[in-house]
């Protein structure tokens, strides 16, 4: 008997140490013992999944949903004891885990915006994982919803449903980065693009919190929201006039203005309409003179007996500048503008003072230009002073006068000098100092006495005895007026061997006048 009890010690531990390897790990040491083995392995075959999922129930949920990282392509048909074996002793290690190194990816649901930026605590904690798994426990990271409202408050109190991220994404809660209000049954169009949401959507006490409500908000009529400045005088419709863009941006073109007996033309098209019918849009306007709404420019100078003459004589309703009043208005009037003055700007004549005047106004050279002639063009040739008698109005430089109604006819060379040659003092340069009356008309005025006086007598304009005004050649001299008269052999001979060049008084010239002619004089 007790060689069978020593066979069967022998031969139970020998069977034992070939069935249980080690020791199991400290959370599997439950399962300790032969008469649970059957528990997660199956005799004569390898250990199966199966039977690791029906105690770890938790995983074998999410990888029927095809959730976490044990239905992901890294571990989706491995066998649980490639990754978990035991048997290796109380302390060892089954989860061989480094949530610093894991790629949360992995388990399908990446990490983005401010959640990569986030501790493990801060979400994989105890009193969020015990609310969801089946089997309590501490440690894991399983088990943890993917809803919002799960971990995050819902300011909104579920009036907009629990899918967060069709309003806001993983980077900001505020502002709602994926929210487009076109989706939206009120589509912002124009200057309610800019309106700041609060606006709208005010902030409100709701089961003692704040809330801010974005449903339920009443937008079918203008007046929700604004206020009615017409007193309702122009019905609900606001968009019949205004736009989206501003209030004040009026639809003119839905509004028919001739209707109300003033019809919109011209600059008043585009005119702010405010500007005739005030803040408080007044409806009953004065509006049969132009002075009804416009200040006077002119400042009474077109009232007549009372009445002002009409605006449209001169201005237009595109604009109240440049003016209507053209070249044939005005050659009608007083003033005939011809010549250069066509380029002269209006302002030129009519304004003084820094006023505009247009009756009674200058008409005369002098009115506009100063006579720096002065008193060197007498009465005779500025008749009424009019400077006509001697420029064009095409050109002032260009001078037409007839100098043959002065005591000095043109004649010879002398009717193409400039006029400057003779009525510019010499040493003088500037028209204003030119001379026309008190010049004498003596030669010697303007050229230079070459014989030194010895022709010179009391009478002005002797040089034209032997000179004509074609040539300074003495082409009228004839030597038989003179006192000596050349006879014979006289007649030959040159000039120069009579009339030698001599000095006198510091001057050179020829000597013409000899004195009384003896034959000794030349002859010896």
């Amino acid at each position: 008997m007790p060689r069978i009890i020593i066979f069967l010690f022998i031969l139970s531990s020998s069977m034992l140490a070939q069935i249980s390897p080690g020791d199991l790990s400290r959370a599997h040491q439950s399962l300790e013992g032969m008469s649970n083995c059957t528990k997660c392995h199956e005799l004569g075959k390898h250990l199966q999944n199966s039977r690791c999922l029906d105690c770890h129930s938790e995983i074998a949920n999410l990888i029927n949903q095809g959730r976490g990282y044990h239905s992901s392509e890294n571990v989706k048909g491995k066998n649980c004891w490639s990754c978990h074996n035991d048997h290796h002793g109380r302390d060892f290690n089954v989860i061989r885990f480094d949530p610093k190194t894991f790629n949360h990816a992995l388990a399908k649901y990446d990490l983005v915006g401010k959640h990569a930026k986030l501790e493990c605590e801060k979400c994989h904690n105890n009193s969020l994982i015990r609310q969801k798994l089946s089997k309590k426990s501490s440690g894991t990271y399983l088990g943890l919803s993917r809803n919002c409202a799960d971990c995050h408050n819902d300011p909104h109190q579920k009036t907009l449903g629990d899918k967060c991220s069709s309003c806001h994404n993983n980077d900001n809660f505020k502002p709602a980065g994926n929210f487009n209000h076109n989706s939206s049954e009120f589509k912002l169009t124009g200057a309610h693009t800019t309106v700041q949401c609060i606006k709208c959507h005010t902030v409100e006490t709701k089961n003692g919190k704040q809330f801010q409500k974005f449903k339920g908000i009443n937008f079918i009529s203008c007046t929700n929201c604004h206020k009615d400045i017409h007193s309702g005088k122009f019905g609900v419709n606001c968009l019949q006039c205004h736009t989206n863009n501003s209030f004040k941006e009026f639809k003119k073109s839905e509004f028919n203005h001739s209707k109300t007996g003033f019809q919109l033309i011209g600059a008043h098209v585009n005119l702010d309409c405010k500007k005739c019918h005030g803040a408080s849009f007044k409806l009953k306007l004065k509006h049969d003179e132009c002075n009804d709404c416009h200040k006077d420019y002119h400042e009474g100078e077109f009232i007549t007996n009372g009445a002002s003459k009409h605006c449209d004589d001169c201005h237009n309703n595109n604009s109240f500048v440049p003016s209507d009043f053209t070249l044939e208005k005005h050659n009608l009037a007083k003033f005939k503008i011809e010549g250069t003055h066509l380029a002269v700007p209006c302002k030129n004549c009519h304004m003084t003072d820094a006023k505009w005047k247009f009756i009674n106004s200058r008409t005369k050279c002098v009115d506009c230009h100063s006579n720096f002639h002065g008193k060197e063009i007498i009465e005779k040739y500025l008749p009424s002073a009019k400077c006509q008698s001697c420029h064009k109005i095409s050109q002032w430089n260009e001078v037409s006068f007839d100098h043959s109604k002065t005591e000095f006819i043109l004649l010879g060379k002398h009717s193409n000098i400039l006029c400057s040659v003779c009525h510019t003092p010499k040493g003088k340069t500037s028209k204003s100092e030119m001379v026309f009356a008190s010049l004498v008309n003596d030669c010697l005025t303007c050229h230079n006495d070459v014989h030194y006086g010895q022709f010179r007598e009391p009478k002005s304009n002797y040089c034209v005895r032997c000179h004509d005004f074609d040539s300074w050649k003495p082409v009228k001299f004839n030597h038989a007026n003179a006192d000596f008269v050349l006879t014979g052999g006289h007649e030959k001979v040159s000039c120069v061997k009579c009339h030698k060049q001599v000095s006198e008084n510091n001057s050179v010239f020829i000597k013409y006048k000899l004195g009384p002619v003896k034959c000794a004089t030349c002859h010896s």
